[in-house]
C-alpha cells in the first residue's frame, strides 16, 4: 500500500504542475476550423478541486467511513463532472459547432453525437 500513497502524491503533484490556472482562452484545431476554449481557467479549477474531492474520499474509504457518508461525497463529486461536462460542451457547441456548421464539417457533428453519447450512456 505504500506505493499506492508515493503514486498518489506524485500524480497530484503533477497535476500542480501542468495546470496554469491563469491560463488564456486555448485554441486548437478541429478539421478545418479552429475553436477557442473560453472557459479553460474554470475548467481546469473544477476538475482539480473534483481530483482533490475524489481523494479525501479515498481517505474515508481508507478509514472506514459510513457507506451513506461515502456515497453522499461520491454524488458531489458525480456533479461537479457533469458541470465540467456541461461547461466543455456549451463551450463546444458556442464555438466548434457553430464553425462546423459554417464550413459543413461532418466530421465535428459526427465526433460531437459520440461524444455525446458516452456521456449520457450509463
Amino acid at each position: 500500500m505504500p506505493h499506492e500513497k508515493t503514486h498518489e502524491k506524485s500524480a497530484a503533484q503533477h497535476a500542480r504542475e501542468h495546470t496554469d490556472f491563469s491560463a488564456q482562452p486555448v485554441t486548437h484545431a478541429h478539421g478545418t476550423h479552429t475553436h477557442t476554449h473560453e472557459h479553460t481557467k474554470q475548467v481546469l479549477a473544477r476538475i482539480s478541486r473534483a481530483a482533490g474531492h475524489l481523494s479525501s474520499i479515498k481517505n474515508m474509504v481508507e478509514s472506514g467511513a459510513d457507506c451513506p457518508e461515502v456515497l453522499t461525497q461520491l454524488a458531489a463529486v458525480k456533479g461537479a463532472i457533469n458541470s465540467v461536462c456541461e461547461i466543455i460542451l456549451k463551450d463546444h457547441m458556442d464555438h466548434c459547432i457553430v464553425d462546423a456548421v459554417r464550413t459543413n464539417d461532418i466530421s465535428a457533428l459526427d465526433d460531437l453525437e459520440r461524444a455525446i453519447k458516452l456521456l449520457i450512456s450509463k
